[in-house]
């Protein structure tokens, strides 16, 4: 039969993930750089993530398409803890993946300093492998950083990472969704003071805020959320 439902247009699309955290319903992820419907049966059709989508690749259509099935979507929802996919997005179309060449600029080499120390105090720091029950996370100020961050800020210790416990991820080559439970997860089970987020100015790393927000409101907690975004010649935005 016939309904309303999300039609997305995969040229207009860069990946940037804006609409993902305005569907309530999970029906909408980034599946090779490009936001894809997962399943029909997930879309109400009422258009919430409409107005988050800078390129205007996002439209209401009227279709054939199977009903709209919340018991699906509950099921699609329900947090995957137990699951540990592997799945990887490759990166196709972005523009933060546009090639650029600095060699020979002396701006991107200004302000070079001295040898800092280091201020990592923990070990694996890559989300995927951590332990939410890991000493370190305990009463601990949360540090959440684009896996590109520390490449491209040179004060990235000094200025970020000092004092904090940290988790790294990508959330363009990376499972979102597994990140969203691991994180959730490691929230409940510490009292994290407070998060600082840091990601690239590149559409798809903003899509690192869309977990941490996710996170956060799955856990229950309300904890302020301090957010810096670094431009891809290493300063902060």
């Amino acid at each position: 039969m016939k309904r309303s439902i999300v039609s997305i247009d995969e040229e207009k699309c860069n990946g940037c993930g804006l609409c993902i955290p305005n569907c309530a319903e999970g029906a909408i992820k980034i599946i090779n750089g490009k936001a894809k419907l997962v399943d029909e049966r997930f879309c109400d059709g009422l258009g919430a993530c409409l107005g988050h989508c800078p390129q205007d690749a996002i439209t209401i259509t009227e279709r054939d398409a199977p009903d709209f099935d919340e018991a699906a979507v509950k099921m699609h929802l329900k947090p995957k803890t137990d699951e540990k996919k592997v799945e990887k997005s490759l990166p196709c179309g972005c523009p933060g993946s546009m090639a650029m060449d600095f060699r020979g600029d002396t701006k991107a080499h200004a302000g070079a300093t001295a040898r800092q120390n280091s201020e990592l105090r923990q070990w694996p720091v890559q989300l995927t492998l951590v332990s939410p029950e890991a000493s370190y996370f305990k009463d601990s100020e949360l540090l959440v950083a684009a896996d590109c961050v520390p490449f491209a800020y040179p004060n990235f210790h000094s200025d970020f990472l000092a004092g904090k416990s940290v988790i790294i991820g990508c959330p363009k080559l990376d499972d979102s969704d597994f990140y969203v439970d691991k994180l959730t997860e490691l929230l409940k089970k510490n009292n994290i003071k407070s998060i600082t987020l840091v990601n690239m100015e590149v559409p798809c790393c903003f899509g690192l805020q869309r977990i941490v927000e996710e996170a956060v409101a799955r856990s229950g907690k309300v904890l302020p959320i301090r957010q810096t975004v670094i431009t891809i010649r290493g300063e902060k935005q």
